[in-house]
């Protein structure tokens, strides 16, 4: 549906259909704040702990753009994109639900690979529902609103191991037992997932095609040879704008697994004096990164509130080069100390960077791209996340010894480094439909 006839929402509205974001992100959450320390008590090495990661990058890549493509050829009597989301919450939960009790790595590992499987058939349809139901003056607010989401999902999760210390649940460990702490913070993210996804389930329509008819025509001629050709097709007609933010992501999400691989063990060793999992301080050390995640999206929630406004007055690009520059920094500074409260002044300023990574591109894409692509472009701007990731996953192992020396803290200085080259890249992208940048350069 077109813009202009898009309705008006009340600010409840793009709430309620926001709101299941908040379950799939405490999934995220989860994996960000414990999986590193899983697999080391499950033993793992650090060095191995990248290629551990992989599930979520090549589930991504493999999953979102086909996700977009079909759910934009979809209809239900429930919608286009919201059986894709509650199907996707629902597997997700079941596999949250056992992943802190199986007794190997290797199924660990699997289960994650479900994981993040199921996180992603949800997570890019509810992005595309946004462009899908919401006109072009209410999408800053309704990103920012998914940012808040976001935030709050992945702060209760890094948080729900200190909760759970608080409320005097066991942290008790021989460097090979997971501890009670950990398991139940997983146990609360089923019930998460499940009532934030049905919330939004049954609280938010969606808009039918303008023609159902033609809609329908189309639809029995859909194959899985017409889903891979559209998606060639849209590789083809990619607008510039979108080629320009694929440079800044390849420097930031090779950056951001660096972060939620190695911060944990980063405040353990250098924090803690806690390397080892069977060292004392090492389970209360690592469950730290939950208040350093929740420091991050603290100031992403902050930032949420006055994204828009910067977006106003620097444009999509300035706001994305400065908010990353604010973000590299923190990360670097992290080499100046090792007391736990500057730690979370750092990671304050990493919230700015991971502010306007979760809306910008977001935002530019759903401006500058057609209607009836939303959901392909979606999925696709979500793949340009996966390839980084997949390149980091695979290559860090081969000088975490070497060049990062062994330390966790060193990868986090890398992933600073990157956050500075992302931000120089941001300053080449061009927010605004080709058509219309071509008329200005013809003119």
């Amino acid at each position: 549906m077109k813009d202009s006839l898009k309705p008006k929402m009340h600010f409840w509205q793009i709430w309620n259909m926001c709101f299941g974001f908040f379950g799939i992100q405490y999934g995220f959450g989860l994996q960000q704040a414990n999986l590193s320390p899983i697999f080391r008590y499950h033993g793992a090495a650090e060095h191995e702990l990248p290629i551990l990661w992989l599930a979520g990058p090549v589930t991504g890549l493999l999953i979102q753009p086909l996700i977009g493509v079909i759910s934009d050829g979809t209809w239900t009597r429930f919608g286009r994109r919201k059986p894709f989301f509650f199907m996707g919450a629902l597997v997700g939960s079941i596999a949250v639900m056992f992943m802190p009790y199986v007794p190997e790595l290797w199924m660990v590992v699997g289960l994650f690979w479900i994981l993040d499987a199921a996180m992603n058939t949800a997570m890019e349809p509810y992005r595309a529902l946004v462009g899908d139901k919401v006109n072009q003056q209410q999408r800053p607010l309704a990103y920012a609103l998914q940012l808040f989401m976001v935030a709050g999902g992945q702060m209760l999760a890094g948080l729900m191991p200190l909760i759970m210390i608080a409320f005097g649940v066991s942290i008790e460990t021989d460097g090979k037992e997971i501890p009670e702490i950990v398991k139940y913070s997983f146990v609360v993210g089923v019930v998460v997932i499940l009532v934030s996804t049905v919330w939004s389930f049954y609280t938010t329509d969606e808009l039918p095609p303008e023609d159902m008819e033609a809609f329908r025509a189309n639809q029995q001629h859909t194959s899985i040879a017409h889903v891979f050709k559209e998606l060639w097709s849209a590789l083809l007609e990619m607008p510039k704008s979108l080629k320009a933010i694929w440079w800044v992501k390849l420097a930031t999400w090779f950056a951001l697994p660096m972060m939620w691989q190695y911060l944990a063990l980063s405040i353990a060793r250098h924090v803690y004096n806690a390397p080892t999992p069977d060292s004392p301080g090492f389970v209360e050390g690592t469950a730290q990164v939950g208040m350093a995640f929740t420091v991050m999206n603290v100031t992403t929630i902050v930032m949420a509130l006055v994204i828009v406004r910067f977006v106003k007055y620097l444009g999509d690009a300035n706001t994305y080069a400065l908010f990353l520059l604010i973000g590299g920094v923190g990360f670097l500074s992290m080499q100046l100390t090792t007391d736990l409260t500057m730690t979370f002044v750092c990671m304050s300023l990493v919230g700015v960077g991971w502010a306007a990574i979760m809306t910008i591109p977001f935002i530019i894409t759903a401006d500058v791209t057609p209607a009836a692509r939303v959901g392909v472009y979606m999925g696709l701007l979500n793949a340009m996340i996966c390839l980084p990731q997949i390149l980091e996953m695979f290559t860090i192992g081969f000088f975490y010894d070497s060049l990062l020396g062994s330390d966790p803290r060193n990868a986090l200085a890398l992933s600073g480094l990157l956050f500075v080259v992302g931000a120089a890249l941001a300053l080449r992208i061009k927010s605004k439909p080709d058509h219309l940048i071509n008329q200005e350069v013809s003119q």
